[in-house]
C-alpha cells in the first residue's frame, strides 16, 4: 500500500534530519512524511516514554490520546513487547485505546535505543486491515534512522 517508494521515504527522512540532532524536529518532519507519502492514513506520529508511560508526541492527524500506560492498547503493547504490532482490525484488539473512532487498523513500531525504550511510531487508517509486512519493514527501517537521528539527551526520555 505504499503510494511512493520505501526508498524514497527513507532517503526524505534521511535528507530531513541531515545536521538535525532535536527528537522534537525530526520526529515531527518524520511524521508529515510518513503521513504524506502514505496512503489511507488517518493518524501517524510518535509516543515517548515519559515518567514512566507513553506521551503524545509530534504527528499528524485528528486529536490523539495524551497518555498511554506502558502494556495498554496497541501501542502500549508494542512498547511492552518491543516488537512491531499490526492490527487488521482494532476493534477486535483487547484493551485498544479508541482515540479516534474512525480508525479501523493500525501498526506500532517501537523506538528502541540499545537497551532503551524511547516510544514509538503509531499509525492508523479508516481501512481494515491496511497494514501489511513491507510497511512493517519500511516503518522500522524509518524508526531506526529516527533513533539514530537524534539526540535524545534533548528530549526528557526517560533513561536519557
Amino acid at each position: 500500500m505504499i503510494k511512493n517508494s520505501a526508498a524514497d521515504l527513507l532517503k526524505l527522512a534521511a535528507g530531513a534530519f541531515a545536521g538535525e540532532r532535536d527528537p522534537w524536529a525530526n520526529a515531527a518532519n518524520a511524521a508529515a512524511l510518513v503521513f504524506e507519502l502514505l496512503p489511507d492514513l488517518n493518524w501517524a506520529g510518535f509516543y515517548f516514554l515519559r515518567g514512566g508511560e507513553l506521551v503524545v508526541g509530534p504527528f499528524q492527524g485528528r486529536v490523539a490520546c495524551v497518555r498511554i500506560p506502558v502494556g495498554a492498547g496497541v501501542c502500549g503493547s508494542a512498547a511492552l513487547q518491543r516488537t512491531t504490532v499490526i492490527v487488521p482490525d482494532v476493534h477486535a484488539f483487547p484493551g485498544h485505546i479508541a482515540c479516534d473512532s474512525a480508525s479501523n487498523s493500525e501498526i506500532v513500531v517501537p523506538l528502541v535505543a540499545g537497551e532503551r525504550l524511547i516510544g514509538v511510531l503509531d499509525l492508523d487508517s479508516t481501512r481494515l486491515d491496511r497494514f501489511t509486512a513491507d510497511d512493517a519493514q519500511l516503518l522500522e527501517a524509518l524508526a531506526v534512522l529516527v533513533v539514530a537521528a537524534c539526540d535524545w539527551k534533548l528530549a526528557g526520555i526517560d533513561g536519557f
